[in-house]
């Protein structure tokens, strides 16, 4: 596949910082053991990794906004442009040495997410797609999954964990969708599911309380891979809303009505 200048940019600085986290990860893995676990040593990680994707956007491009999870958000000169950084996605399943977590990275153009990129760096899967590109897989071509009904579908979500989210309303929308289909997955990193469903290994994906930098790198994969995203009223304020939901054209319409179904009363 032919890349521009811009998305081999944002892949040698995802490359480069998953080589980081490949290195933290196998000491993480060690430190399971000690008494005060490896939390503070997973936050230095983060932030590392997250300092490797800053340096190698902002110097090929320095005049571009950059909105990172671990940082302050810095306002570009260039008005236009913005870097959407998670430096380490899925970072409960990093503290636990659970190998499914990711390098995203999404540049915005005039408001709208243009080009992304996820890394797994413990699978070595890399995950890219630009406007108008398609998307792809460690440069292989990938595509919505093609199902047509929920009750064939295996669906991604996200779970609201301690002192995050509406656990009762999710709950809720659970039980409606387990209704429906052949099988629900919750694998911890918002990215990388998004991912999934751009590569057809989940068929669609539902979530709330999410960030940017949780999404950004991942819609722009699955427009191009002939999906449809949305948030969970079926507009397009993805980002002002902090939710989304994500598959093919008619699995995405079916599991938006399904997770917005009313409780049912007695």
């Amino acid at each position: 596949m032919a890349r521009s200048a811009l998305l081999n940019v944002m892949v040698q600085a995802a490359l480069k910082a998953g080589k980081s986290l490949s290195r933290d990860f196998g000491e993480v893995q060690n430190l399971q053991v000690s008494v005060k676990g490896p939390s503070d040593f997973v936050s230095q990680a983060d932030l590392k990794a997250e300092k490797i994707v800053r340096d190698e956007l902002m110097k090929a491009r320095p005049t571009y906004g950059f909105l990172g999870e671990e940082s302050e958000e810095v306002t570009g000169t260039d008005g236009a442009h913005r870097w959407i950084v998670d430096p380490l996605d899925g970072t409960t399943n990093f503290l636990h040495g659970i190998p499914q977590f990711a390098v995203s990275i999404a540049l915005e153009r005039n408001g709208e997410v243009v080009a992304g990129v996820i890394f797994n760096p413990a699978t070595d899967e890399l995950f890219t797609a630009e406007k108008g590109g398609g998307a792809f897989m460690n440069d292989r071509r990938i595509r919505v999954a093609a199902r047509r009904v929920l009750s064939d579908c295996v669906i991604g979500c996200g779970v609201p964990h301690l002192g995050r989210g509406n656990h009762g309303k999710f709950l809720i929308e659970l039980r409606h969708v387990m209704g429906e289909v052949a099988g629900v997955r919750r694998m911890g990193a918002a990215a990388l599911d998004l991912a999934y469903v751009a590569a057809g290994r989940l068929d669609g994906f539902w979530e709330t309380d999410l960030s940017a930098w949780d999404m950004a790198a991942g819609i722009v994969l699955i427009r191009e891979a002939g999906g449809f995203t949305s948030d969970m009223k079926g507009t397009t304020d993805i980002f002002g809303s902090g939710n989304i939901v994500a598959g093919n054209e008619l699995i995405q319409k079916a599991l938006l009505e399904v997770a917005n179904r009313p409780v049912p009363t007695r």
